[in-house]
């Protein structure tokens, strides 16, 4: 009897307790509840408040945008005019009498092909771009000559020679046509059986024996490089620089339209 009345009492007292605590474990979870139903409330307000920032930032930098490619176009406009009144774009040129080769000239592309068939051989001339030399810029050199780099005092054009054989070696030739002179700069035999990049390319063309440089300028004379020829091919390429930088031009102009 006095082991039941015990433990009666022991449940009537922890029973409150229980109570308690499951009141505190509710009232925990509904201030959580708040809590996070009041963050996320706070949250999307405050995306919708971020929301007409973003609209604002993406509408002025799509307004700099367009006034910065406004203004490029005008300049290229102006560019494009003045390239167009020159008369380095649409000069045809008439290739000289006697004139031995045969000339390809893509658009677009920075150089001219030459070629030509002599005695069983196929001669091939890749023509670049001039490198021009103006009067003020001879002046300026004059006034810099403690510089360690020497310009050229003459307009020049490049050219890379190739006289080849049928089924044979060939040579190559890379050359500087000032006017009324050719300068051969280098000189390489080349085999088209071979593709070692370590081969032998003979010793500096200045190096070589006075006659026999002679001898090769003659060489190439022959076959059709000689100053009448680079003369021609001189201005030839000068017109060319202008086409190719007009449509150049445009090419940029059609891009940032679109």
């Amino acid at each position: 009897m006095a082991l039941a009345s015990i433990v009666r009492k022991s449940a009537n007292s922890l029973a409150p307790l229980a109570i308690r605590l499951t009141r505190v474990q509710r009232n925990y979870h509904s201030c959580v509840f708040t809590a996070l139903n009041h963050s996320f409330q706070s949250q999307k307000s405050g995306v919708n408040r971020f929301c007409p920032n973003i609209l604002h930032f993406s509408t002025a930098v799509d307004s700099k945008k367009t006034s910065s490619d406004e203004s490029l176009l005008r300049v290229l406009e102006s560019e494009i005019q003045c390239a167009e009144e020159s008369d380095e774009h649409d000069q045809v040129e008439g290739t000289p009498s006697g004139f031995p080769f045969k000339i390809e000239d893509t658009p677009g592309l920075q150089t001219v092909t030459l070629t030509r068939e002599y005695d069983g051989e196929v001669i091939k001339v890749e023509v670049h771009m001039p490198d021009l030399v103006t009067g003020d810029e001879q002046e300026e050199d004059e006034d810099n000559d403690e510089g360690d780099y020497e310009k050229p005092s003459k307009s020049s054009i490049p050219l890379a020679v190739t006289v080849s054989k049928k089924g044979g070696p060939s040579l190559e030739f890379n050359c500087t046509a000032f006017p009324d002179e050719v300068a051969i700069d280098s000189l390489t035999v080349r085999n088209p059986d071979s593709e070692d990049v370590l081969a032998y390319e003979g010793p500096d063309f200045h190096d070589l024996d006075e006659n026999l440089q002679k001898a090769f300028h003659k060489y190439l004379e022959i076959r059709g490089i000689k100053p009448s020829t680079t003369n021609f091919l001189h201005e030839y390429m000068i017109n060319k620089d202008g086409r190719e930088y007009l449509r150049w031009l445009k090419n940029l102009k059609k891009f940032i339209e679109e």
